[in-house]
């Protein structure tokens, strides 16, 4: 018997293709935003822990790109690519995520930011194109671990930024 339809959330058609994470950072909404807008920001906080980042190419604009490669801690070079679909500042990003143009495994992540008193709370939707794909990511490569750390280190980021700018 099935449940659909019961009052299920719409997002109940994409939940087995889902990684959905939020945080709490305390720091303002419009320079959590402004974190994902410059490359000088960017190539400072993202990734899991132990990651850099090389950037080859960068545009934040819809329909821009940011051609990239992450580079593991254990010396293994990620080759990624991510166009943004979307751009609402300071609330929302919208993004297309694979290894290169074109790649048909690319996932889709949308990103809201919301006030939360002095705060601001990001969720990170990511939709893959697949369950297996979406279970591939999880179990392989530790997406739902990467991708919290990776907000942890945009917290730590723009927190420090937040303690300076009071300090100086």
């Amino acid at each position: 018997m099935s449940a659909t339809g019961r009052g299920a959330p719409a997002q109940s058609a994409t939940a087995d293709r889902e990684i959905v994470i939020s945080r709490v950072i305390s720091a303002p909404r419009e320079l959590v935003f402004e974190a994902f807008t410059e490359v000088r920001h960017l190539s400072r906080w993202w990734g899991p822990e132990g990651f850099t980042t090389t950037t080859r190419a960068f545009e934040f604009r819809v329909g821009g790109e940011w051609d990239f490669v992450m580079h593991g801690p254990d010396g293994t070079d990620y080759q990624e690519w991510i166009s943004w679909t979307e751009i609402t500042p300071p609330e929302r990003i919208a993004l297309l995520h694979g290894e290169s143009r074109g790649d048909p495994d690319a996932f889709t992540s949308i990103l809201t930011l919301t006030p939360d008193g002095a705060a601001t709370r990001i969720e990170m939707r990511t939709v893959f194109p697949t369950k297996e794909l979406r279970d591939e990511a999880v179990e392989k490569y530790h997406a739902t671990e990467g991708a919290q750390q990776t907000l942890s280190n945009l917290a730590a980021y723009v927190t420090e930024t937040v303690r300076k700018g009071a300090e100086g």
